[in-house]
């Protein structure tokens, strides 16, 4: 019996496809069936991601091996390994991974080369007063003429601050070495230039060869801390600050800081030796009420609305259908439409005839007087001529039948003139419709050449034709109104030859498809006869099973029947060896008859219960044997249908 912790908190998968953790969780109800020794904390082998077994461990080391070699991890322990820590006051972890794992980087590891101007000195300068500025904003006293001419105690401390900047629990040792120290932090911090720099340089760090390297580094590590800073302020949701969650979120970012620090809270629990989580549950589901509160909210209105809209629906059920109502008052509101509309169109007949005679009078009223006016005009200039000129009274007469002649014609050639202006004037509205209606088919082949893809190039073998049409509705020639291929030469030729084309395609898929749906009923008929048969062999299958239990049931009757037998055999020569004592020698005969049939009684029960064993593992073998085979058939069955 396992005596082990229980509890409530479960281990979840990475999301995010990492190692697993090292940190200790507590073991869940369901145990191990094996492997009840300590696992290694080092990390398991390269295999795809999955959640951390529970063992029969009640709780894990925090403890990391300090041995780098990944295949040894678990063969050096230190002296505390396995020890659980019983404060709750839990701190922040360091990027420190441990003396041995970033004392040397292996040989195989390069660094990119430094392409920053470090020897310019307008560059030099720039990068010191950027390091100054920020030192001086972080609390730290530099003098102005420190980072000009600095010396190894200023150097490592600036160094220090920074490093304690980006991470405040940082292990700086006094008894260390700073050489060491110093490579260690950059290549903690993913310096890329590491390999430009020597330690030898750190005693005099003001030297000429080595101060632009190390004034680079410096100036990396306050571009790294105003990095982490303005990440530290931007209220990021990767942070997994619960402080900077709003009440309504999405974000999956949200819910791990939220389990995070649910998690965190019932870790501590943990460590003091609860096994269940009432606060922290409670205030999780608080959140998530908070979260809820304004959906909630919304679907009680929506609800209230709905009982409303409920209500209304059957009070209109309950009541008397308007329909009929409603559908006499839109006929005789119809008819009055009706009859509006016709006395409308009456009156605006009348009015629109009216306004044409009125029209036709003031434009003959016009024509008249302008008529008169002429006409008076040419009196006078006749009446002038007549008294200049010597005419007799019958030149005058001709004269006056001449201008009466030319004045009928001239009036007959100003009509004609008149009725073919009308004419242009409805020619030019028919051009216009033509063009307009020319426009309106051209963008209908236009966008049917889009939707059936015959834009150029075309399939093969129709490469080399272009069925765009364009109209030039301005152009003075009837041959250039179109641009683009010959419509009857090649246009409807070409259409022809792919409404063939797709004609035949379609014919042919619809081959195929008769084709597929042939063989789709082929296979139907397969699968059901197949599912007749298995069902065939399961009804044989449950037979089998049923004269194998009655066969059970036979041999545990039989060999019920037989142990009775031998018991009463096994009185009787008590009861025998009691009456050959009492009685002497003489029943000594009987007493080996009787030890005879007790044998005898007992090969048969033995002999019983062989042939009972061997029926039941026949049966079963035949069982399983039938059952394999069934397997075999159906995954025959489902690989043939997937393939197909």
């Amino acid at each position: 019996m396992e005596y082990g912790r229980r509890s409530t908190m479960q281990p979840h998968g990475d999301p995010y496809g990492n190692a697993r953790s090292n940190l200790p969780v507590p073991s869940t109800v369901k145990k191990s069936s094996h492997g009840h020794g300590r696992m290694s904390l080092a990390g398991p082998a390269m295999r795809a991601p999955y959640p951390i077994p529970p063992g029969t461990n009640p709780r894990q080391s925090l403890m990391r091996s300090q041995n780098v070699n990944p295949l040894l991890q678990s063969a050096s322990k230190p002296q505390n390994y396995g020890r659980t820590p019983m404060r709750s006051n839990n701190r922040r972890g360091s990027m420190w991974q441990g003396g041995s794992q970033g004392s040397a980087p292996p040989s195989s590891q390069t660094y990119a080369k430094d392409t920053r101007p470090l020897r310019d000195k307008s560059f030099q300068a720039k990068m010191r007063q950027d390091i100054g500025t920020f030192l001086m904003s972080t609390g730290f006293e530099v003098a102005p003429q420190m980072l000009q001419n600095i010396t190894g105690k200023d150097f490592r401390a600036v160094f220090q601050h920074l490093i304690e900047w980006l991470d405040p629990l940082w292990p700086f040792k006094t008894e260390q070495r700073f050489e060491e120290q110093f490579m260690q932090a950059l290549r903690a911090m993913r310096y890329p230039y590491l390999g430009q720099i020597d330690v030898k340089w750190l005693p005099t760090p003001a030297a000429m060869h080595s101060w632009p390297s190390l004034l680079g580094a410096l100036h990396w590590l306050v571009e790294l801390c105003r990095a982490r800073e303005h990440y530290m302020n931007s209220g990021h949701p990767t942070l997994q600050d619960p402080a900077l969650i709003p009440d309504e979120f999405d974000d999956i970012s949200h819910h791990l800081a939220l389990a995070f620090d649910h998690h965190t809270r019932a870790y501590v629990d943990f460590l003091q030796g609860q096994d269940v989580f009432p606060e922290q549950e409670k205030i999780l589901e608080e959140r998530y009420a908070r979260k809820d509160a304004r959906v909630l909210a919304d679907l009680e209105q929506l609800r209230e609305r709905l009982a409303e809209i409920q209500a209304e629906w059957e009070q209109l059920k309950k009541s008397a259908p308007p329909f009929e109502e409603l559908k006499k008052d839109n006929g005789s509101l119809r008819r009055d439409k009706l009859k509006f509309e016709e006395i409308l169109r009456r009156f605006e007949e009348r009015k629109q005839k009216w306004m044409r005679l009125v029209q036709d009078e003031k434009t003959e009223l016009e024509y008249n007087l302008a008529s008169l006016q002429k006409m008076h005009a040419e009196e006078q200039r006749l009446a002038d001529i007549v008294k200049v000129q010597n005419l007799s009274p019958e030149e005058v007469l001709r004269m006056n039948t001449e201008h009466e002649s030319l004045s009928r014609e001239l009036e007959s050639l100003k009509h004609k003139i008149a009725e073919t202006s009308q004419v242009v004037v409805r020619l030019e509205v028919s051009l216009t419709r033509k063009v307009s209606d020319a426009e309106e088919a051209l963008d209908q082949y236009t966008s049917l050449l889009s939707t059936l893809g015959l834009f150029p190039p075309l399939p093969p073998p129709l490469e080399d034709v272009d069925l765009t049409i364009d109209l030039h509705s301005a152009a003075a020639n009837p041959q250039g109104l179109l641009s683009g291929a010959d419509i009857r030469k090649v246009v409807k030729p070409t259409l022809s030859r792919i409404t063939e084309m797709k004609r035949t395609a379609h014919a042919e898929v619809e081959s195929e498809r008769i084709r597929v749906d042939d063989e789709l009923d082929q296979l139907t008929l397969e699968c059901e006869t197949i599912e007749e048969e298995v069902l065939e062999v399961m009804n044989k299958t449950n037979a089998l099973n049923d004269q194998a239990d009655e066969l059970r049931e036979a041999a545990q009757q039989e060999a019920l029947v037989s142990n009775a037998e031998a018991s009463r055999l096994e009185r009787d020569l008590a009861a025998a060896r009691t009456a050959a004592m009492a009685n002497g020698v003489g029943v000594k005969s009987r007493l080996q008859a009787l030890q005879i049939a007790y044998r005898e009684q007992v090969e048969k029960v033995n002999r019983l219960k062989e042939d009972t064993v061997r029926a039941v593992i026949k049966n079963s073998s035949d069982i399983v044997a039938f059952k394999d085979e069934v397997s075999k058939q159906l995954q025959y069955l489902r690989e043939f249908a997937e393939a197909n």
